[in-house]
C-alpha cells in the first residue's frame, strides 16, 4: 500500500496562476503508468498539491489552513481551481491506462472547532479494493467556526496512511530530498531537532507550509517516507528509498 504525493511545485509552476507543468506531469504519469502496468505497484494512492491553481486562490482570498472565510465565492474559486488541476492530473494518468478516479476532499472531510481534519476514508478503500487508484488534492473543508479553510496535499497523505495502513509514502518534490546547509541531499532523518536548522519554507506562494511542516508530519507517522525529486519518481514506485527518508 502506498500513498504518494505530487508536490503542487511538481506538476505547476508556482510562479504563474494557473500554469500547469505539462512535460512534469507526463513524467510523472509515466512513472506511475510504468509501475501499476508491471505490478510493482499493487495498491496505490495519489494525491496532488495546489501548485499555481489552489494556492494563488487561496492566497487572494486570505484563506489558509488556519484562516477560513465565509465567501461562498472564494470557496467556489479556490475548489474550482483545483478540480481543474485535477482534471489534468486524471487525464494523464487515464491517458496511459491507469484506473484514477477523482475523490474531492471538499466533499469527504472538514475540520472540528479545535481544527481537527476529519477525512471519511470509506470511498478510498473501497476504489482501491475494486482495482482502482483515487486521486485526491489539496482543497478547501468545512470548517467549524471558520466557514471553510484549506485542507493541503500533505494533511490528507497523513491522514490517507494511517487510515490505510500505508506501507510506503513517497513526496516527490522539486528538490532531490532535504537538503542540508550544503545544498546536499540529507540520507535519514529520524529527529525534527537534527534538521531544524536547515530547514525553512517554500520559495513560491504556499498557504499550507513548507518541507518543515511536510518532516514533522511525517515523523509522526508509523510508515517509512521518501521525499525525492520527479527524476527518482519510477525508482521510487519500483521499491527503491531515492532522497531523504524519514522514520
Amino acid at each position: 500500500m502506498i500513498v504518494l504525493k505530487l508536490g503542487g511545485s511538481v506538476v505547476t509552476d508556482k510562479d504563474r496562476a494557473e500554469t500547469l507543468d505539462g512535460p512534469a506531469l507526463e513524467r510523472a504519469a509515466d512513472a506511475v503508468a510504468a509501475a501499476v502496468s508491471s505490478g510493482a505497484v499493487e495498491r496505490l494512492v495519489v494525491v496532488h498539491g495546489g501548485g499555481s491553481f489552489g494556492h494563488h486562490h487561496a492566497s487572494e482570498h486570505g484563506v489558509s489552513t488556519t484562516e477560513g472565510t465565509h465567501d461562498a465565492d472564494a470557496a467556489l474559486a479556490i475548489h474550482g481551481a483545483m478540480k481543474t488541476l485535477d482534471e489534468f492530473v486524471l487525464e494523464a494518468l487515464l491517458e496511459r491506462d491507469v484506473p484514477a478516479l477523482p475523490v474531492h476532499p471538499f466533499s469527504a472531510a472538514h475540520r472540528d472547532d479545535d481544527g481537527d481534519l476529519h477525512l471519511s476514508t470509506g470511498q478510498v478503500q473501497t476504489l482501491l479494493a475494486e482495482g482502482f487508484v483515487p486521486v485526491l488534492h489539496g482543497d478547501v473543508v468545512a470548517h467549524a467556526g471558520e466557514g471553510v479553510t484549506i485542507v493541503s496535499g500533505d494533511e490528507l497523505v497523513a491522514e490517507l496512511a494511517t487510515a490505510l495502513e500505508a506501507d510506503r509514502i513517497g513526496l516527490c518534490s522539486t528538490v532531490p530530498g532535504v537538503l542540508d546547509t550544503d545544498d546536499a541531499v540529507i540520507d535519514r532523518i529520524t529527529s525534527f531537532a537534527d534538521v531544524e536548522a536547515v530547514l525553512g519554507g517554500s520559495d513560491a506562494t504556499d498557504v499550507t507550509g513548507g518541507m518543515a511542516a511536510k518532516v514533522r508530519a511525517l515523523l509522526e507517522l508509523d510508515a517509512r517516507a521518501s521525499i525525492f525529486g520527479l527524476d527518482a519518481l519510477e525508482s521510487f514506485l519500483e521499491g527503491d528509498e531515492p532522497g531523504t527518508t524519514v522514520e
